[in-house]
């Protein structure tokens, strides 16, 4: 039995439709009328850092490095043809991506949309793996971990992370390395497939001027029943400290390349907190923050300067990267403006301007049927919902984002990693 709610913003006037279907997955719908586009994207909770994992309480089975990230590749790949060739027959753009802790299959087009998604559906269903395909693959995957080895954005973002991680994979590659995947077999594929490829452990996001009736003739034609299971993933116990608190390496850039980690102790994101770090992330690095223009001043930083909040299973930090010229002051200025802002506390306008930035942002957000996809598959495996970040955006106010700051971005526990001229 499909059970259908529908959900209201009091503060937009939008909705969406959350479906628990009769096979365990959970589908959104959130109607855009008169809208051209129309995307979908299906996720698992299932990406590179869950390379531990027990089923039901039982033992607990390490898996390869970069499995996740494989097993996606290997699902285009289907008995009956690729899949990408079946897109090719509707017009639609197809894309995967796995992450740290998800893996998406997506696809956006303006028409033939059932039958885009009846080929999302169909594929991700039935996994195809032979000990032939699956040797091939590991050339062609082989062949891009060199491709991502040889680029410095990629390189100064993970030796960033193995500065600050002791234990917890998020600081290895998603991808794995060229020995790893080495191990990879299709009954391993198939295991992982088994478990966290399960319909209660997924969600479908889809957005468009649709009607929840036609997403649901497509997914009952398509989706059996799935029996629940526990999936629990593990992890060694990561300490607060980082590894250390610098390092770099040269590559052929014109201009070195900086990642700044601000390790934070791992625990569950709640939606407050995360409302209150965005407005924090506003404060210190919009282009009419106080710290970009003293960076700016001193032409430390140019455009590219940016931070996110970097968070998931036993992992939580905020991260600062840019080009800089001089990487080791511009750092030691961004730890120096954060430790005096931490003491005096934020200027009531800057938390007014900040605010009102990062809540225009998540209203505009809903103006585009890809980002309003990714966004609902992102909270539903985080625990949160569309509409609830923006009233909490609403709801903050001076002394709770004071007070978030100061339980955050503890300056002596950051590391940089810094991208050399060879």
């Amino acid at each position: 039995m499909n059970n259908i709610k529908e959900v209201r913003s009091a503060l937009t006037g939008d909705k969406y439709y959350k479906i628990d279907h009769a096979s365990g997955l959970t589908i959104y719908l959130y109607p855009k009328k008169d809208y051209n586009s129309k995307y979908a994207i299906f996720g698992t909770r299932f990406g590179s850092v869950n390379n531990a994992f027990s089923l039901d309480g039982g033992e607990v089975r390490r898996v390869p490095d970069g499995i996740a990230h494989y097993l996606e590749h290997k699902m285009f790949e289907c008995e009956d043809g690729d899949a990408f060739l079946k897109y090719a027959k509707t017009g639609a753009n197809a894309n995967a991506y796995t992450s740290f802790d998800k893996t998406c299959y997506l696809f956006g087009c303006a028409d033939n949309f059932e039958q885009s998604l009846e080929i999302l559906l169909d594929f991700v269903s039935r996994p195809y793996f032979t000990e032939e395909t699956v040797a091939k693959e590991q050339g062609i995957i082989g062949q891009e971990i060199r491709m991502y080895d040889d680029s410095a954005e990629w390189r100064v973002m993970f030796n960033m992370l193995e500065n600050m991680y002791h234990n917890h994979p998020v600081q290895l590659d998603i991808a794995g390395t060229v020995e790893s995947i080495a191990e990879i077999t299709p009954e391993l594929l198939y295991d992982c497939y088994n478990t966290f490829y399960n319909l209660n452990n997924m969600a479908l996001c889809v957005a468009g001027d649709l009607d929840p009736e036609d997403i649901l003739r497509t997914a009952d034609k398509l989706l059996k029943p799935c029996q629940r299971h526990e999936i629990e993933s593990y992890f060694e116990d990561e300490p607060y400290e980082i590894v250390s608190d610098y390092v770099e390496q040269k590559f052929p850039v014109s201009v070195p390349l900086f990642n700044l980690g601000f390790k934070d102790r791992a625990h569950k994101v709640t939606q407050k907190e995360l409302a209150e770090i965005e407005i924090i992330c506003e404060i210190l690095t919009s282009a009419s923050s106080r710290l970009y223009k003293l960076l700016d001043d001193e032409k430390l930083i140019n455009q590219s300067f940016d931070n996110e909040f970097f968070y998931g299973p036993g992992y939580n930090s905020v991260i600062f990267s840019g080009e800089s010229r001089e990487p080791q002051k511009a750092a030691e200025m961004i730890r120096s403006y954060i430790d005096d802002l931490k003491r005096d506390g934020i200027d009531r306008e800057d938390f007014e301007i900040a605010k009102r930035e990062v809540y225009g942002e998540a209203v505009s957000s809903l103006n585009s049927v890809d980002t309003i996809a990714n966004m609902m598959i992102d909270f539903h495996f985080n625990g949160m919902d569309i509409f609830s970040i923006i009233d909490d955006i609403a709801a903050c106010t001076l002394d709770d984002v004071n007070a978030r700051l100061r339980s955050m971005l503890d300056v002596k526990n950051s590391t940089l990693s810094v991208i050399l001229p060879r």
